[in-house]
């Protein structure tokens, strides 16, 4: 049996959670959520805050924005629901582009004529860990005095231009769910360019109070300030994906030695016109988050599903389109709104890639692939 994905934990993360349970380190913001932030303190991210989840850092992010009912935000239609929930809950309305075909991410020449009186904010999705075009999408924000939030969810490890991802945002929103390359089970990350709603964000995430700061000795009481939330996630966890840090470099080299394999080794096949692999733009280095392909038709794309799972091989395909789902289509839209979106989506196929596979397992993957088409033509 080859899984889609599976968590990889070793004795250093059982380590570290024992060593937070024996010490009662259950809540937030102690040993293990420092250590943590201290390491992307390092790697590059200076505002670093963990929370609970991929998608409280996205409401964390929408709060700061200031947001509000009658506000618009552009978004792909290619993405998972929180990325819009986190807008529609203060109010605003998804305003959904049409994809880039060969990197699955908002097309950056589509954004523009999007743009309304109403538009607040830009939400570009990283898809498959391959950063958006940022530059360019940072011009558009610049000259419409826009923000700019990346849901950076699946691309903790990749970069633009040589910087991690996300450090070209107003704030970045980053995933350490147990499908992520780094996991904690639940759990996510934002990144904040400006100190001023860094403190802010500091005061959201602890129920809008200054209790960081009277954590820390920097005012001898503490109180509300604001309206915020619970979005601190447990030490507990904090404590696994610390010991995930401490194994970036190898879970990471895996990864991509796993990916290129499936990409070398799929060639022929996209040659042979019978599927497309990933397209990487020259901007980006992307993490292995996830390796797909592009079959020719709907109906391709699923056989092969049913396919792979009849020889033990779980895969699997992503995102239904946003803008035809019953919520979507609410807010207006309607199927054929973005066809280059509803098509890709359609056809996407994604295979295992998780940190405890083999180059064999690869192989045997890409067998079954070859039978496939050997035997449907």
């Amino acid at each position: 049996m080859i899984n889609f994905t599976e968590p990889s934990i070793t004795d250093q993360e059982k380590s570290y959670v024992l060593d937070a349970l024996d010490n009662n380190l259950l809540s937030g913001d102690k040993k293990y959520t420092k250590l943590c932030t201290d390491w992307f303190n390092n790697y590059g991210y200076d505002n670093f805050l963990l929370t609970t989840s991929g998608s409280s850092a996205l409401e964390l992010a929408a709060i700061l924005s200031k947001i509000q009912p009658g506000d618009e935000f552009i978004v792909p239609s290619f993405t998972f629901s929180s990325t819009a929930n986190a807008f529609m809950l203060r109010g605003a309305k998804p305003i959904f582009v049409e994809i880039n075909p060969y990197t699955m991410n908002i097309d950056a020449d589509k954004i523009e004529d999007k743009i309304t009186p109403n538009t607040k904010v830009i939400v570009p999705v990283d898809y498959a860990g391959i950063s958006c075009d940022m530059d360019k999408i940072n011009k558009i924000a610049q000259k419409h005095n826009l923000m700019v939030i990346e849901d950076a969810a699946q691309a903790i490890g990749s970069k633009y231009k040589g910087r991690p991802c996300g450090l070209n945002s107003d704030i970045a929103c980053f995933s350490f769910h147990e499908t992520k390359n780094f996991a904690m089970g639940e759990g996510g990350a934002v990144y904040i360019k400006n100190d001023k709603l860094m403190a802010e964000a500091e005061i959201i995430r602890e129920k809008g109070t200054n209790r960081k700061q009277f954590l820390h000795g920097q005012v001898n009481k503490y109180s509300w300030y604001m309206i915020g939330s619970s979005i601190l996630p447990s030490d507990v966890l904090a404590a696994i994906l610390y010991g995930q840090l401490q194994r970036f470099d190898k879970i990471l080299s895996h990864r991509l030695s796993l990916w290129n394999k499936y990409f070398d080794i799929l060639e022929p096949l996209e040659s042979s016109g019978l599927l497309r692999r990933p397209h990487i733009p020259s901007y980006t280095e992307h993490n292995a988050h996830i390796f797909f392909v592009l079959l020719n038709s709907e109906t391709a794309r699923n056989k092969l599903l049913y396919h792979l799972k009849e020889h033990d091989i779980t895969a699997t395909f992503h995102y239904l389109p946003l803008h035809t789902a019953p919520l979507g289509q609410k807010y207006g839209c309607k199927p054929g709104d973005l066809p280059i979106t509803e098509d890709y989506s359609s056809r996407l196929l994604r295979l295992p890639l998780h940190y405890n596979m083999t180059n064999a397992d690869v192989e045997k993957v890409y067998s079954i692939i070859k039978d496939f088409f050997k035997n449907d033509n």
